[in-house]
């Protein structure tokens, strides 16, 4: 697929090969700025995950702990496959008093609930410059686009919606599950302010590495990106797929040095990742699963 990609913006394996990296100017202070925006955005999705298991009926989670099991869990996301993360949630949660349905329910509904606040976020590469812009049609695209998510968080329709991804991803609705009205509505949009760190941060990014990029393009190209490399089930954590994607979105702007960009974001965003969540995985060292303050014994 990923290939398929490059092949499609016309770069081959002997261009990326050729490209001089030594043309980024990279600013420090840009790329503290862009990495501490981006743990902010993970920090939140973490504190996002309980208080869904609060909507679900389950217990209060403090937030470390929230950051530990989420964290923790979100190390599934570079196994093939888009289960692990959402079984380590649920085998992890259990050391807070929180069942295998709330918290397998939780992730689940955090995962689609994500995916539509990127989807809203990822909106704007049709508003901005490029090859994906008004100019071509962009705006009507966005708008058909937002007016499908609205559609879809409607009561009648997102609880269906919700049960089939429930059985894809092999979980099921919890039974205390009682959406109100406006459920659908007000999860995306807690989950866009998350996303537009996210955006941000990357943009900082790319301003870091010397790259023009305006503010809606930056802000929207990397949760688009996210979304199309998501529903690549094959690809841990979208690895190469959503590269490539970032590469189509970005060449019509950058040209070759979006692959440059695509590359440093992946090993940046992978860094931010994965030593927090190795940090806080020491907290289960020797003790899965069980209730913290809980002795051996019991």
């Amino acid at each position: 697929m990923t290939w398929f990609i490059l092949r499609a913006v016309g770069l081959s394996v002997e261009e990326l090969g050729r490209l001089d990296v030594s043309v980024l100017d990279l600013r420090w202070g840009g790329l503290a700025l862009a990495s501490v925006l981006l743990l902010l955005a993970y920090l939140y999705s973490a504190a996002l995950w309980g208080v869904m298991v609060r909507e679900l009926g389950g217990p209060r989670i403090g937030l470390v702990p929230a950051l530990r099991i989420f964290f923790t869990a979100n190390l599934g996301r570079y196994l093939p496959g888009k289960v692990w993360q959402v079984a380590g949630v649920a085998y992890l949660a259990r050391g807070q008093g929180v069942t295998a349905a709330t918290a397998t329910g939780s992730a689940l509904l955090g995962q689609a609930f994500s995916l539509a606040g990127a989807t809203v976020v990822g909106l704007g590469v049709f508003l901005g410059e490029g090859g994906w812009g008004p100019e071509m049609g962009g705006g009507w695209t966005a708008l058909v686009l937002l007016a499908l998510v609205i559609v879809l968080t409607m009561p009648g329709i997102l609880k269906p919606l919700l049960g089939l991804w429930f059985r894809l991803l092999q979980g099921k609705i919890p039974s205390g599950f009682r959406p109100d009205q406006v459920f659908g509505v007000r999860w995306v949009l807690l989950y866009v302010p998350g996303w537009a760190l996210q955006g941000a941060a990357f943009w900082i990014l790319a301003r870091s590495l010397g790259m023009a990029l305006t503010a809606t393009t930056g802000l929207s190209v990397y949760p688009a990106a996210y979304v199309l490399g998501y529903v690549m089930v094959f690809a841990p954590a979208g690895i190469g797929v959503r590269e490539g994607f970032l590469i189509a979105l970005l060449e019509p702007i950058l040209g070759a040095g979006g692959a440059v960009l695509a590359v440093v974001a992946r090993i940046w965003t992978t860094v931010l990742e994965v030593i927090p969540a190795l940090v806080l995985a020491g907290g289960y060292a020797g003790f899965p699963g069980r209730r913290e303050g809980e002795d051996i014994g019991e």
